[in-house]
């Protein structure tokens, strides 16, 4: 009796699939309209703010170098450096700052969730293809220009019952 059900529930959920319009998104050409800045966390609530996850983006004069965002990404991916900056871009004593490598990076937000200063956040800048491993290793300095991202298409489908969202 249990297998009977098993597929009974199986064949159900899949006829229920088969009334929905599936849409093709075609990218590069059309690229979804995201809300938002970008993923950031407020460490006082303990909330995560809405937003895509994409390339980070470091306000130089907010971080202490205290490594907790290179703290924070050791267990998943080491992705996160802590680097020497140059004098010029040197805002705290340590003189040290983020330089995150794209290749191993998984965007999983920790370090912006570790940073009490608000130094990082994620972009929606998802983007990030290169032709070398070199070149996904974003410094200090490639982290501070904001990203220009560029979201001008709207998905528009139809519904079964014939009314169009968007």
């Amino acid at each position: 009796m249990g297998t009977a059900t098993g597929i009974i529930k199986a064949l159900n959920s899949g006829i229920k699939h088969l009334a929905v319009k599936r849409f093709t998104l075609r990218y590069p050409e059309q690229k979804l309209k995201f809300v938002g800045d970008g993923y950031q966390f407020d460490p006082t609530t303990g909330v995560g703010i809405a937003g895509y996850k994409g390339r980070h983006m470091l306000f130089h004069d907010h971080c202490t170098g205290c490594q907790l965002c290179s703290i924070a990404c050791e267990g998943v991916a080491e992705a996160i450096a802590m680097v020497k900056v140059q004098e010029e871009w040197k805002h705290n004593k340590k003189g040290i700052m983020p330089q995150i490598d794209y290749g191993k990076c998984v965007f999983c937000g920790l370090c912006v969730d570790a940073c009490p200063f608000y130094a990082l956040y994620m972009t929606n800048d998802y983007e990030l293809s290169s032709f070398s491993k070199e070149a996904l290793i974003y410094t200090p300095a490639q982290l501070q220009v904001k990203p220009n991202v560029q979201q001008d298409a709207e998905l528009v489908f139809d519904d079964p019952r014939g009314a169009k969202h968007g």
